[in-house]
């Protein structure tokens, strides 16, 4: 699979129509379960500076360009990807997968409630789709064992995985050996977005690549984590990888 790598991030030349065609290969291999990893300027700068971070990104069997500013950098880098692969879509995409080849999906991570109430508004939007199961969890290594132990007596065929980057990679990385299903994917905010905790940007917002002016609008306190954009947007331009 064709992939540019932006400043030391692989990221892989895939639209919507590719990856859902990619994911529904990584459910049909044996083996242990794979990570898809949803990239975008945020991840990539973290990455620079953790490289756990950066090592677990690099072992995923596809990472998508969540976002406009990763969509963009990856063209710069020789990519044909016109547009990018939106976690909260991603999920909706595998949600559907497994509705119509009935296999089972688990949700984990978010607020207390909130993976139920994301599970419910899947199952709404997917009918048929069999919800393997729907917690909190937790990203600490000393709750794995619990965790993986519910997972493994649900019996899910995938698996989102909603805490927030880097925690919800590195914990796919640690337990990918001893859980059963086949394709974990980091999702991030994604079951805030499908329970409607939090509103996603209105359609021309998102077409536009001003999504995260409606997240910093709604959610001032990203500010800080936002701060890193500019710096992003400079190294991608003066870049030569």
């Amino acid at each position: 699979m064709e992939s540019a790598l932006v400043l030391g991030v692989r990221i892989d030349c895939v639209d919507m129509a590719r990856a859902v065609s990619e994911v529904e290969r990584l459910l049909d291999e044996p083996g242990p379960c794979r990570l898809v990893a949803t990239v975008n300027p945020e991840s990539i700068m973290r990455a620079r500076r953790d490289r756990g971070f950066a090592r677990a990104l690099d072992g995923a069997a596809l990472r998508v360009a969540d976002g406009w500013g990763a969509a963009w950098a990856a063209r710069r880098r020789g990519c044909a990807v016109e547009q990018a692969v939106p976690g909260v879509e991603l999920a909706g995409e595998v949600a559907a997968i497994c509705a119509r080849r009935r296999l089972r999906l688990y949700l984990l991570g978010g607020a207390a409630g909130v993976a139920a109430a994301a599970a419910a508004s899947l199952q709404s939007t997917h009918p048929g789709l069999e919800i393997a199961g729907c917690e909190p969890g937790s990203p600490e290594p000393a709750d794995d064992k619990r965790v993986v132990d519910a997972i493994v007596a649900a019996r899910p065929d995938a698996i989102l995985v909603a805490y927030g980057q880097p925690a919800q990679e590195l914990w796919i990385q640690r337990n990918a050996g001893r859980i059963p299903a086949r394709v974990a994917v980091g999702v991030g905010g994604t079951f805030d977005y499908l329970a409607g905790v939090v509103p996603r940007a209105p359609a021309w917002m998102r077409s536009r690549g001003l999504e995260w002016l409606f997240r910093l609008l709604r959610q001032p306190w990203r500010a800080r984590r936002m701060a890193v954009l500019p710096v992003y947007a400079l190294l991608v331009l003066l870049s030569r990888e």
